[in-house]
């Protein structure tokens, strides 16, 4: 008989873990200004990007895991995890504030660079040291680049409130969509200490998570039964890409940047807000699972080659990896504005995927070390990380 951990193994969905590393990659592109590679980006080809990839993942590894600890050990327990897990994320938000606030504010000290702060809506910081420092610790005041952590720990929390409902997911879905439908209705959402509210409405991006969630504790066989293969509807699902694709770099990446484009196609684009998670990326992150879901198999042998196994891997560790990657995006930056054309473009972006690796090949090796030694061993979490 096989013991629980390698069950575990072997039923863990690798693709899960593939994609949530892509996603990070992507992370780390789109926030280096300047780098060329964004535009082979899925915000290029889809209303979606890696952001609503990462939560509805995330969503699925946490219906895995805690669905699992709230059978085996009660709501109690498992929602205690998930307090401590967005303890977690609270402490890693903190010192990725720190870090990033000293590595811009020198940077821009230091290359007489005032644009630096005004452009990562770090200048607050610079005026009002310790009220700022505050706000952050409150998650009150969020720079650019660094609301996507706060988003999953109010996520989180939601469902830690909510998690006896994975016994029943229509019940979950339903008050999950109805607070959706209510947020983008009244447009209710936290306040930001600089002014206007969080970038990302957790109220709103909740639901793409609990749809993970369910996804997460649905069984495959069953899910194959209710969102089987149609080659019709995956046909239309490519031509509805292609075309937006086309809109989006029509308006936004074309010529001109969208002065050739239709005035009723820039403003219906225009509304589509990220936000409060647009109905139009939330269909289109759903369309884009679905098809992959069907178009990569379960245990596809090409995912252990040692390419997407790396990329594996980092989705295996995506909190370091992330952490590492907004550090990495800003030295991205100035390493293109210091060494412009093709040379920099092929060292950032080698230097910095080969960076990312090297940071989930150390977290990986300390969490080894660290599992090693706790007794008895924590249950498998199929690496619930954040963006």
């Amino acid at each position: 008989m096989s013991s629980p951990s390698a069950s575990a193994a072997a039923s863990r969905d690798i693709r899960v873990d593939f994609l949530r590393g892509l996603a990070l990659w992507f992370i780390f592109i789109t926030h280096t200004p300047g780098n060329l590679l964004a535009h082979g980006t899925l915000r290029n080809v889809a209303f979606c990007d890696a952001t609503e990839v990462f939560v509805l993942l995330a969503g699925y590894a946490a219906g895995i895991a805690y669905g699992r600890m709230l059978e085996r050990d009660g709501w109690p327990t498992a929602a205690g995890r998930i307090v401590g897990r967005m303890g977690t994320l609270y402490v890693a938000h903190i010192f990725l504030f720190v870090v990033f606030a000293a590595q811009v504010g020198f940077s821009a000290a230091a290359l007489n660079q005032a644009a630096y702060l005004d452009e990562l809506h770090l200048d607050p910081f610079g005026q009002e040291p310790y009220r700022a420092l505050l706000e952050a610790l409150l998650l009150h005041y969020q720079p650019a680049f660094l609301d996507i952590l706060p988003l999953y720990i109010v996520v989180l929390g939601l469902f830690a409130l909510s998690l006896p409902l994975i016994r029943h997911p229509a019940w979950l879905l339903g008050l999950s969509a109805t607070l959706y439908v209510a947020i983008r209705i009244s447009g209710f959402n936290l306040p930001n200490w600089t002014g206007g509210s969080w970038f990302f409405n957790p109220f709103a991006w909740q639901l793409v998570f609990a749809i993970g969630v369910v996804l997460g504790r649905a069984d495959p066989a069953v899910l194959a039964r209710r969102l089987p293969w149609h080659r019709g509807l995956a046909v239309l699902a490519g031509l509805l890409l292609l075309a937006c694709a086309v809109a989006l770099n029509l308006v936004w990446h074309g010529p001109g940047f969208g002065l050739y484009a239709p005035e009723w196609l820039a403003a219906a684009i225009a509304t589509v807000d990220k936000a409060g998670l647009h109905p139009a990326r939330l269909a289109s992150v759903l369309l884009l699972g679905w098809l992959v879901a069907h178009l990569i198999p379960r245990q596809a042998p090409w995912l252990s080659h040692p390419v997407p196994a790396m990329f594996v891997l980092m989705g295996q560790q995506g909190l370091a990896v992330f952490c590492a990657g907004i550090f990495l995006s800003f030295l991205g930056r100035l390493a293109l504005e210091m060494i412009p054309g093709l040379t920099g473009q092929v060292l950032v972006n080698l230097v910095g995927l080969a960076a990312l690796i090297a940071v989930a090949v150390v977290s990986a090796w300390y969490g080894g070390e660290g599992k090693r030694s706790r007794k008895p061993p924590l249950p498998a979490t199929s690496g619930i990380v954040t963006p």
